[in-house]
Formats: structure tokens, C-alpha cells, sequence
């Protein structure tokens, strides 16, 4: 029989993963909260020509991707970008920044599905609630989030595609809405090649900015990496696989982008908190479908917004857990075996951005947390593509995929140039700032205790165990 236990005597995961179930994971990743939430803004900073952003913030994350997959293929352990940093450089605290960046990623993630459910909650029930009321549904969502998340969540690969299901129905709605109102003529394609910007901007700038924005829309690949060890021989299937979905949800977003713009004009779109809705209503006022599309919306984002809130957590209980990280956070509840310290914690973090940057920036709320993710995730895959790079110096034994020479180097500048100030909006800076600030400062904290009460340096032990 064959081993099916670690060098450290605990069971190894069960790899149940083949093709099909890799690829449905992939794809309900990356579908979500980042195309129904943020199509008409992407619109607003371009015009009618939406799919030119979601094109290139595509090519972008590919070449990321493929570094992602030489990375995954080499070391198939769940860490994920941590764990290639940490292989990589070798430096603890740049290890604790690109995981903390990751943590932080999930949150705003997370607090940017919550607000756009709360929209949706709002217009399916026909309330009058205004902002506060909205602020007031996204805070009990998220709530209720914590409190499914300490219970415990036996995640399963059926309910995950049950719930991409619901995703690309939302999605494909709107795309067959646009042929039927095609049909009717009741849509106008010269828009959809139009570029306007705002101000004095450039289009070269507009797209920038539109690309970085967009990029939310593709990232969720990366996830994946975490399903590695669950995997059937990875090295081959990961490659194909990963590709396959990119491409798929890239054909459905560009379907989606062009239908929206054709039905709806700019203007009207980028001002909607529900812009896909503002499509179902138009494209097809006859038919009663909006008046559940807002209800397939709250679906096609709460997985997403548990699935980042778990993730969080667990991360900030892995930091902890090796004393890099004030070990308070590392409590567990008692039956459950739950991290309650970090969910209680990363739900805080989440309920204050929800409030502080309503309160700041009204209903541009969404896209100011959509965008922050986006800003963290390009500053963590340019470190991967870096990793990629230098981890490509030491031979490395066994089968792996290789990303073309020099897709890496284009990664690199590709990422960084979208990390600019003339891709990102000010604020987004200062929600990210923000957040690495309070994690440095509980390094500090914790790198003082360790040094003054229990003698021991602050290091990761293991940096393969950081997903709890």
C-alpha cells in the first residue's frame, strides 16, 4: 500500500481533485463580486469600450498565472505566495508583509462583497434605507459571516459548484438578455468602441486605470494553489486547467462588458450601485427577471465574501500560531475548534472599513474596496513573479512547468507599473496603507515580547503551515 502520511507522521490530504473539479474551483473563483459590482465603474473611467481594460488586466494576470503555475508545480503545498517568498528570499519580515498583504486582501475583498450584497438586499426588497441602511445590511452580513465562520465550515467541493452554478447563470442572463434585445434592435454597438475619458485624462491613462480596477474581475486563480495538495498529479493538470478557466471567464466577462454598454449608456451604468441589474431591467423590461436577479447577486457574492473571511482568518491563526503575530490571536474555541480570535479579529477590521469608508466616500464605497484589493494583490504577484525568477537559480528535481523565459520579467514591470498613482486612486493607498500599518505595528509589538519576555527571535517556523 502506498504512504499516505507526511514525514512528520500526520496523514497526508486526500487528492480528490481531477480535471472537472479543478476547473469548476477556478472558474467560481474568479466569477464574483469584482464583475457584478464594478462593470459600470470600469465603464465610467473608459467608455463604451469596457472589454479593453478586461483584455488587458486578462494578459496580465495570465502571465502571472503562468508564474503561479511554475511556482505550484515546484512546491505543491498550500501556503501559496508566502510560501514562495519565503523559499524565495529567505527574509522573515518581507515573508510576514506579502502574507499580510494577502490576509488584508481578503478582507477588503470580503467588505466589498458585503457592501455590493447590501445594494442588492436593498433593491430585491424594494427598501428605502439610503446609505445607512445599506452600511447597517453589509455590517449584519458580515456578522452573520463570523458566526457561520466560528461554528466551523466543512467546505465542500458540491456546494462550491453549486454556487458557480448560480454565478454564471447571473452572468449568462445578462448575456442572453443582450441577444434578445439585439434581436428586438433595441441596442447600440457604437458605443461599444467608443473610448472617453474624464477630464483631460489621456486614454492611455484612462485604460490604466480602468485595467487596474478590472483586474479585481481576474484574480481568484491564485487561490488555487491552495488545492494543490488535493490535487491529482498537479504538474499536469494545474497547467491546462488554469488556462482553461482564465479563458473561460475572460469569453463570458468580455460577453458581459459588451452587453452592458450596448444596452445601457455609460452614464447611466457607472452611476448604478447594481449596474448588471440596470441591464436586466432595460435589455428586457418585460420579462420579471429583475426581480430576482439582485437575489442570484447576494449568491453569486456571499461564497465569495465566506471564502475570503476563512481565508483571512486562518492566515492571521497561522501567524500567530508560529509567534510572528501577538499569540492571543491563536485562541481556539473549545468543541468547535475554531479560530475564534482571529475571526472575531479580522471581522472587526472588516466592519471598520465597511463603516469608515462609507462614511468617507459615500456610494463610491464599492469601488474604493474593490480597488484596494486589486492594489494588494498586484504588489504580492510582483513579488511572486520575483520569486518565480530567483528560485529559478537552484535546481529544482522532479517534473514542473515552466513559464516562457521571460514571462516573469513582464510580470514584474507589468504588475508594478499597475501599482502606480496613475493607475490607483488615492484612497486606495491610504485603506492599504492602513492595513500593513496595523500589521506591522502587531509585529513590532510581538517582536518586542518575544525579545524581552521570552528570549526567542520573531520567525516563521514553518512556513508551509501558515493556512492554519
Amino acid at each position: 500500500m502506498a504512504d499516505t502520511t507526511t514525514s512528520a507522521g500526520e496523514p497526508e490530504l486526500k487528492r480528490v481533485m481531477g480535471t472537472k473539479l479543478l476547473l469548476l474551483f477556478i472558474v467560481g473563483d474568479i466569477l464574483g463580486t469584482g464583475v457584478y459590482a464594478l462593470t459600470g465603474q470600469v465603464a465610467g473611467e473608459i467608455g463604451g469600450a469596457a472589454w479593453a481594460p478586461i483584455l488587458v488586466a486578462f494578459a496580465v494576470a495570465t502571465i502571472t498565472a503562468l508564474s503561479y503555475l511554475e511556482l505550484v508545480t515546484k512546491f505543491p503545498q498550500a501556503a501559496g505566495a508566502a510560501l514562495y517568498a519565503h523559499k524565495a528570499f529567505g527574509i522573515h519580515f518581507v515573508t510576514f508583509l506579502v502574507t499580510f498583504a494577502v490576509l488584508s486582501s481578503g478582507i477588503t475583498s470580503a467588505s466589498t462583497a458585503a457592501k455590493f450584497l447590501a445594494e442588492n438586499f436593498i433593491v430585491g426588497f424594494n427598501l428605502e434605507w439610503g446609505q445607512t441602511g445599506v452600511t447597517w445590511v453589509a455590517v449584519i452580513f458580515m456578522l452573520v459571516l463570523a458566526a457561520i465562520n466560528l461554528r466551523g465550515v466543512g467546505e465542500s467541493i458540491k456546494f462550491n459548484v453549486v454556487l458557480t452554478a448560480i454565478e454564471l447563470t447571473g452572468l449568462l442572463i445578462v448575456i442572453l438578455i443582450g441577444f434578445w434585445a439585439m434581436g428586438q434592435g433595441n441596442v447600440d454597438f457604437s458605443r461599444v468602441m467608443v473610448f472617453e475619458t474624464e477630464g483631460n485624462k489621456s486614454i492611455f491613462l484612462a485604460l490604466t486605470a480602468a485595467t487596474s480596477l478590472a483586474f479585481f474581475s481576474m484574480v481568484g486563480f491564485e487561490d488555487s494553489v491552495n488545492m494543490a495538495e488535493e490535487t491529482r498529479d498537479p504538474a499536469k493538470i494545474f497547467p491546462k486547467v488554469m488556462l482553461t478557466g482564465l479563458s473561460i471567464t475572460l469569453i463570458v466577462y468580455l460577453l458581459v462588458s459588451i452587453a452592458a454598454v450596448a444596452i445601457v449608456p455609460v452614464g447611466q451604468l457607472s452611476e448604478s450601485a447594481t449596474p448588471l441589474l440596470e441591464v436586466v431591467r432595460t435589455g428586457a423590461p418585460n420579462l420579471p427577471v429583475d426581480v430576482i436577479y439582485p437575489f442570484l447577486s447576494i449568491f453569486a457574492v456571499a461564497n465569495t465574501a465566506l471564502i475570503n473571511m476563512l481565508m483571512a482568518s486562518r492566515l492571521l491563526y497561522g501567524m500567530a500560531k508560529q509567534d510572528v503575530l501577538p499569540r492571543s490571536l491563536s485562541k481556539v474555541l473549545p468543541g468547535r475548534r475554531t479560530p475564534w480570535a482571529s475571526i472575531l479579529f479580522t471581522t472587526a477590521i472588516a466592519l471598520c472599513l465597511i463603516i469608515l469608508v462609507t462614511n468617507f466616500m459615500g456610494k463610491e464605497t464599492v469601488t474604493a474596496l474593490g480597488g484596494t484589493t486589486a492594489l494588494l494583490l498586484l504588489a504580492v504577484f510582483t513579488v511572486v513573479n520575483v520569486a518565480c525568477l530567483v528560485l529559478r537559480r537552484t535546481p529544482h528535481e522532479g517534473k514542473h512547468f515552466r513559464s516562457p523565459g521571460f514571462l516573469p520579467y513582464v510580470g514584474v514591470f507589468t504588475c508594478a507599473f499597475l501599482l502606480g498613482p496613475w493607475a490607483q486612486d488615492p484612497i486606495e493607498y491610504q485603506i492599504a496603507g492602513l492595513l500593513l500599518l496595523l500589521g506591522l505595528v502587531l509585529w513590532v509589538l510581538t517582536w518586542f515580547w518575544n525579545r524581552a519576555v521570552r528570549a526567542q527571535k520573531t520567525r516563521f517556523t514553518d512556513a508551509e503551515e501558515l493556512r492554519g
